[in-house]
């Protein structure tokens, strides 16, 4: 069977932009995180300030002593419309041992379409109007959702891009749960 030059010629141009683009993205994402704020090179968790659906300012830093699940989402996401009832579910069952999630909602719509959506997930953490230099202070959020684990000191001990499964979004939790996370705290 004889292949048609043209094809081989086209095929291997688009395998070449697919290359340059992805070498482009993987760049540009490696710099996001060294450009962003000099906090995360060291693991704190930068701070920010943003306004919540209620119209209350919200800083990171409030939350200081508390393991926190940082969730940056879209109403458009489909994959952060799996995982919400999850984080529904698991504040309730790890709030009690001092959990909180806060979710930053990262898409143009309205506030008011953001308080509908979250009030049709039952979302019963705050929800806050995102930014886009928060989200470079975090290495660019260029995939949704991205979920950042923050130990009661402010570090991030673990992140995840995309959905993941309920069980590992636990693991993390339990990671930021933990004793040692506490016995530093009080240190």
């Amino acid at each position: 069977m004889r292949r048609d030059p043209v094809v081989l010629i086209v095929v291997a141009m688009v395998v070449a932009l697919m290359l340059v683009f992805g070498f482009k993205l993987t760049r540009h994402s490696s710099q996001g995180v060294a450009a962003g704020n000099t906090q995360m090179k060291n693991g704190t968790a930068p701070d920010f300030t943003l306004q919540s659906l209620d119209g209350k300012t919200v800083r990171l830093s409030d939350f200081r002593g508390k393991p926190v699940v940082l969730n940056f989402w879209a109403t458009w996401c489909g994959p952060c419309k799996i995982e919400m009832p999850w984080f529904v579910d698991l504040q309730k069952e790890y709030g009690p041992a001092g959990l909180q999630f806060l979710g930053v909602a990262m898409d143009d719509a309205s506030t008011k379409d953001i308080a509908e959506f979250a009030e049709s997930m039952k979302v019963n953490y705050p929800i806050l109007i995102g930014k886009e230099s928060v989200g470079d202070d975090y290495g660019g959020v260029q995939f949704l959702p991205e979920t950042f684990y923050i130990d009661r000191n402010g570090k991030v001990v673990d992140k995840a891009f995309g959905l993941k499964g309920r069980g590992e979004i636990e693991d993390a939790i339990k990671k930021i749960l933990a004793p040692s996370s506490l016995a530093q705290t009080q240190k």
